[in-house]
């Protein structure tokens, strides 16, 4: 890679190792990074033939989970390492069972790409959506290496596209293949002159209905929605959302509230107690008659979240005011209209559901408290838009099974 790219990574390092003096996630990901060669070393088998893929955080991992488990299924002599950028991902899948290896990616300098691959060896490189390391990229070129992105996106704002974007476009060479989302990804790509492309699809969707044939009851959101009028599931929350769901709840009985808040700390957790009229009880802690007869449960816990949805009736997802909202086909897969702020621009399947009327989106508190009247009180429109959603997710299905039959041709 260049020198300019080069220099750009050392200062991103340097500035993590400064983060992480104030920060345990940054420094969880740099001493993961520094242990990461010995780690491989101990774990990797000579010889052996691995498909690495590569994840930067928990929501790119869940992206390429199907085909990674495709993989696991169909191809058993290949071996699989995954690693990941972000401790949301690390800490969260480092144990799972569905590879043969986990661990932190060294960060992109010259000598630590090296030595990684000289390590690993890979047979085959597949990044998951928005990863595009220069000099890992160029070394596997160098290499020969299959290299593939999944589940990709882009758009015109993105370096790639602009005039002085010749470094950027040079990595896009560097891929074997890109299997993007939508035409106009590929439209854009063939406008620099990259055509090795194929619209595939997003394998979220594949992901989320492996999630819902395989989720798990919840006794106490059970109980909690067995009598209610309407439950709306609030996932992934930040305050900012916070401050819209809440004073609705008070306001409005014929509602219940199942929240499950992005960041579960005893704080955060208090601070929705607090603003809270109506009874409300901790999931991890109430019993299934306790939960019966409140108005709110809190999910304190991780790893339910998926499963909570089948309880709801309406579907908020946080995010909306931060840096974007969260996982939205998680709660339209079954069947019930979602809602999120306004930072949805970066996700096609937000604006392809507002567009069919599946989903919605406000900005402040009128637009909100309209927006959820039109649900609670207007039946039809309540099921027509769930109908909506739910028929989005089955006619987005089958791009797992896509690449997997491209790049494996002889499987």
């Amino acid at each position: 890679m260049n020198f300019l790219y080069n220099i750009g990574i050392r200062l991103y390092h340097l500035g993590a190792k400064i983060a992480a003096t104030r920060s345990e996630k940054v420094r969880k990901m740099i001493d993961g990074q520094q242990r990461a060669i010995d780690y491989l070393r101990r774990e990797i088998i000579p010889g052996a033939s691995y498909i690495w893929v590569h994840a930067s955080s928990l929501g790119e991992f869940e992206q390429g989970r199907p085909l990674i488990e495709k993989i696991r299924r169909e191809r058993h002599d290949l071996k699989i390492l995954l690693t990941f950028f972000s401790p949301s991902g690390y800490e969260v899948r480092k144990n799972y069972g569905g590879v043969d290896a986990v661990c932190y990616l060294p960060f992109d300098t010259p000598a630590r790409v090296r030595e990684f691959l000289d390590v690993v060896n890979p047979a085959m490189a597949i990044f998951v959506k928005y990863e595009f390391w220069g000099n890992y990229l160029q070394q596997l070129k160098k290499r020969g290496v299959p290299t593939y992105i999944i589940s990709s996106i882009f758009r015109p704002d993105q370096s790639f596209f602009k005039w002085w974007g010749g470094m950027f476009r040079d990595l896009l060479d560097c891929f074997t293949h890109i299997y993007v989302q939508d035409i106009e990804s590929r439209q854009l790509l063939a406008s620099v002159n990259v055509t090795n492309v194929t619209i595939a699809g997003d394998t979220r969707f594949d992901r989320v209905t492996d999630i819902m044939a395989g989720n798990r009851d919840i006794p106490q959101a059970e109980a909690f929605t067995r009598n209610a009028p309407l439950t709306i599931v609030a996932g992934s929350s930040w305050q900012p959302d916070e401050k819209f769901l809440l004073p609705y709840l008070n306001i409005c009985d014929k509602i219940k509230l199942i929240i499950a808040p992005h960041e579960v700390n005893e704080e955060h957790i208090k601070a929705i107690e607090s603003q809270c009229n109506r009874k409300v009880c901790r999931l991890s802690v109430a019993t299934p008659e306790e939960a019966a007869t409140a108005d709110c449960i809190i999910v304190d816990c991780y790893g339910v979240l998926s499963s909570i949805y089948r309880y709801g009736d309406i579907a908020y997802i946080g995010g909306g005011f931060g840096v974007g909202i969260h996982n939205i086909n998680e709660a339209a897969v079954y069947g019930m209209p979602v809602i999120f702020g306004p930072k949805f621009d970066k996700f096609k399947e937000a604006k392809d559901l507002i567009a069919r009327g599946g989903a919605f989106t406000f900005s402040d508190s009128e637009q909100f408290t309209s927006l959820l009247d039109s649900l609670v009180n207007n039946s039809d429109r309540l099921r027509q838009s769930g109908e909506i959603a739910g028929s989005y997710i089955k006619e987005n299905l089958g791009a797992t099974d896509l690449i997997f039959s491209d790049i494996f041709p002889t499987s």
